[in-house]
């Protein structure tokens, strides 16, 4: 037998530390601050040509501000697996967001109602406050998502020292991150980080001459509004910080695979509820044609006319990668517990405000305090619940198989003695009323809304009976997608697009019908300015493809590469109606 000798490869040794199995966590290196700016050195330079500041002046009064900053948050991540997940993230979101906030400020004027001489005195401040506020627009993570320990457990308190000082203090050479489950976002703990970066002579200095700037700067890192005043650094602010996150999230989707999309709008969607709440007369609850309905039962938004002015209002934010469709809103905000859905899954429900004749489809908000939560007043609920009242259930039921499976109508007790039944089971004083006969059956109750549409008015001795409305057969079925709440709106509105075409003429089709499913062309989506590579992967994560990859089809006289949809996700297909007939 020979003797065994050390002869591995060179770097197998390293390769060996470095990939270890069951893993080990190399934790993050304690880096000085010259260290951790170094590596954005470029972005820090644009900063400074945005300031218009030569070099001392800037070193004097903008840089300290940067290395406070990088000394409190040094190589953390911003989060744990979604935006700006690396080491060093949360540095470089900060840098970003205070840079394009900065930017922002070129385009709006402060103090508008401030005479000349004052604004050229306060503008400086109100961008230097600008940029401080987007700066530390993510400073409450440290205090809330995660736990820093050295390799001994013991944790960084963050509320006491930056965390440079506590790796210095305890000679740490790596730390470690434990993410804390289920973290709720309090943006405004950010205050209590805010000494460590923002010495108080910086506050002092924006305070001279004036007693705004500092307020609009707190309510911006802490996420809450000023109802009085229209906060334009917080708008400013939340504009940056949107495409920030927008642009990490595409070259994510670009580089690295799936990006989580949707996670970080739930802050913004949150805040055009508060202020359509505190700003729109729409949205008073209870009034007449109110948004907002609250009962014992819950406070509800009727929907989809409350995601209308959601995106109204985001919109004229001019807040990148908003989504526009109701239903993708109304899927942010239930993964993000703002919304409650109903035992079955349902996301909606239906109530019966007092004076409406008919049932109205709303959301409801998992407490009333998110929409009233700054409100010196909360609002009154009403005495009476929002949901289907027990005596309608019961007398639509009662009802129903009258209505649905006898042909004629059968006779029910008398005018009086149904009013009589009436009187001892309505839970209201006012409830809609209850037709004695079921040729007019109530509105009011769900499974009656899905059997028959309100007929014209015609003599309650001689309705017709319902009869189902079905197509006629010469009549072509307008080819529809079908596609999940999870894909992409952009995905979702090009192949939208492209199915549409086929309910015109043939040489007209973006697409092409088959047998097993439709065939979209790459083209086709590149046209509609939706990158195929992402689009093939989206469509495959939700289970849309009936093959897992491109294909090649003939179409319009030559040989394309496309995807193929499967047909249980498309109605309407040409070939579809042909078979019918």
């Amino acid at each position: 037998m020979g003797v065994a000798t050390n002869s591995s490869p060179p770097g197998a040794q390293a390769l060996s530390t470095e990939f270890r199995y069951p893993s080990v966590d190399p934790g993050i290196p304690a880096l000085d601050v010259d260290a951790l700016l170094a590596a954005h050195q470029e972005l820090i330079d644009r900063i400074k040509l945005c300031f218009g500041m030569d070099r001392a002046c800037f070193d004097q009064t903008i840089l300290p501000l940067l290395r406070r900053y990088a000394t409190y948050v040094h190589l953390l991540p911003c989060t744990a697996d979604n935006y700006f997940n690396e080491p060093g993230g949360l540095l470089r979101i900060g840098l970003e967001t205070a840079f394009f906030a900065l930017q922002g400020t070129d385009a709006h004027i402060f103090s508008g109602r401030a005479t000349i001489t004052e604004r050229r005195h306060l503008e400086p401040r109100w961008r230097l406050a600008t940029f401080v506020g987007g700066l530390c627009c993510e400073l409450h993570r440290p205090l809330s998502h995660v736990i820093v320990t050295d390799e001994a457990g013991n944790e960084w308190s963050p509320y006491l020292r930056p965390l440079t000082g506590w790796l210095r203090h305890h000679q740490v050479k790596r730390y470690f991150l434990k993410w804390r489950p289920n973290a709720v976002e309090s943006r405004s703990l950010g205050l209590f980080a805010l000494p460590h970066v923002v010495s108080a002579e910086t506050l002092q200095d924006l305070a001279t001459g004036n007693t705004q700037i500092v307020p609009h700067l707190l309510a911006a890192i802490a996420g809450t509004p000023i109802y009085r005043d229209h906060n334009v650094l917080e708008s400013l602010v939340r504009r940056a910080l949107a495409l920030v996150i927008d642009r990490f999230l595409l070259a994510s989707a670009e580089r690295y695979g799936k990006p989580q999309l949707g996670s970080h709008l739930e802050r913004y969607l949150v805040d055009a509820l508060r202020r359509l709440a505190a700003s729109n007369p729409g949205w008073t609850p209870n009034t007449e044609k109110s948004r907002v309905w609250y009962g014992p039962d819950g406070m509800f938004m009727v929907w989809p006319g409350s995601a209308d002015d959601i995106r109204k209002l985001l919109e004229a934010d001019q807040l990148p990668g908003i989504p526009k469709a109701p239903e993708t809103i109304l899927e942010v905000l239930l993964t993000a517990g703002v919304l409650t859905a109903q035992e079955d899954g349902k996301a909606t429900w239906l109530i019966h405000p007092p004076g409406n004749k008919t049932a109205l489809e709303a959301v409801k908000l998992s407490a009333p305090a998110i929409l009233f939560a700054e409100s010196d007043k909360p609002p009154q609920a009403f005495a009476n619940p929002l949901l289907t009242p027990p005596a309608l259930a019961a007398h639509a039921a009662a009802v129903a198989p009258a209505v649905s499976t006898k042909p004629a109508p059968q006779p029910l007790p008398s005018t009086d003695e149904s009013a009589k039944g009436s009187s001892r089971k309505r839970p209201r004083a006012t409830p809609p009323p209850i037709s004695p006969t079921p040729e007019a059956p109530s509105p009011q109750h769900p499974k009656q809304l899905a059997l028959l549409d309100p007929p014209p008015a015609a003599p309650a001795d001689e309705a017709p009976a319902p009869t189902p409305i079905t197509p006629r057969p010469d009549e072509p079925q307008q080819a529809r997608l079908l596609a999940p709440l999870r894909l992409p709106v952009t995905v979702r509105d090009a192949l939208a697009a492209i199915v549409a075409t086929l309910s015109g003429p043939e040489a007209e089709w973006a697409a092409k019908p088959t047998d097993d499913g439709l065939f979209v062309p790459l083209a086709a989506l590149t046209a509609r300015k939706v990158a195929p590579p992402a689009a093939t992967r989206s469509l495959s994560e939700v289970g849309m493809l009936a093959e897992p990859s491109p294909i090649s089809r003939h179409f319009q006289g030559q040989e394309v590469v496309g995807v193929l949809i499967d047909k249980r996700h498309v109605i309407g297909l040409p070939s579809q109606q042909k078979e019918a007939v």
